[in-house]
């Protein structure tokens, strides 16, 4: 079998993909990172119950594959409600919904990392808990989870790859249509998968690089 890279005449094509892949990266890193906090408060410092409910979501989203979810809201939302959901919008309301469980995690992690004497001074000094949090804890937790928001951010990428398979145009998906016109597989995903690598290894080395900056202001 010889080698043909005369697919890279496809190439706007599958970057117009890249384009769609790094929206869809950007847009669930953002969300994720919104409802994980909220959940992590509200397991750490919510009610009983609502600690409880948030505790089961969690476990229950870590035990069912990404796939299975995205799959399941693209069909399912049409049939309960009755509305038409756009397959971009279903892949992000999945990866949310999914990764959000782990992004919490993470958070409640980076917050019982801080020693609780913190808390306690500032209580002390007539803090309210809102100010302790946003002005003690939250600084610090955040520094200290950036190794775990630089593999989160990672997973996000490579989980984009997923929204494929409910039509997202994104990198992998126009990838494919392209390798089933040009019947040059190994080509065309040797183009995607050096893409990927083009996102991710500078995301990962930037991440480390503003970690090893700003480490010690996390230290307690």
């Amino acid at each position: 079998m010889s080698i043909d890279f005369s697919v890279v005449r496809y190439l706007p094509f599958i970057l117009d993909g890249l384009k769609l892949t790094v929206i869809l990266a950007v847009t669930t890193a953002c969300t994720t990172l919104v409802v994980g906090l909220f959940l992590a408060l509200g397991r750490l410092y919510g009610p009983r119950w609502l600690s409880l409910l948030i505790t089961f979501y969690i476990d229950t989203m870590r035990a069912i594959p990404e796939l299975v979810v995205l799959i399941w809201l693209f069909f399912s939302i049409p049939i309960l409600t009755g509305w038409s959901l756009p397959p971009f919008w279903a892949a992000l309301m999945a990866l949310t919904v999914q990764v959000s469980a782990y992004a919490a995690e993470v958070f409640r992690a980076g917050l019982v990392s801080i020693r609780r004497g913190q808390t306690q001074a500032g209580m002390t000094l007539g803090m309210s808990h809102r100010q302790i949090l946003t002005k003690i804890l939250l600084p610090q937790a955040v520094i200290r989870m950036l190794p775990n928001f630089g593999s989160f951010l990672t997973m996000i990428i490579k989980d984009t790859a997923i929204a494929s398979t409910v039509a997202v145009p994104e990198m992998m998906r126009n990838a494919e249509v392209v390798a089933q016109q040009s019947y040059r597989s190994v080509e065309v995903y040797t183009i995607a998968m050096f893409f990927f690598f083009c996102l991710l290894f500078p995301t990962t080395r930037l991440v480390d690089f503003i970690y090893r900056r700003v480490a010690h202001l996390g230290r307690s």
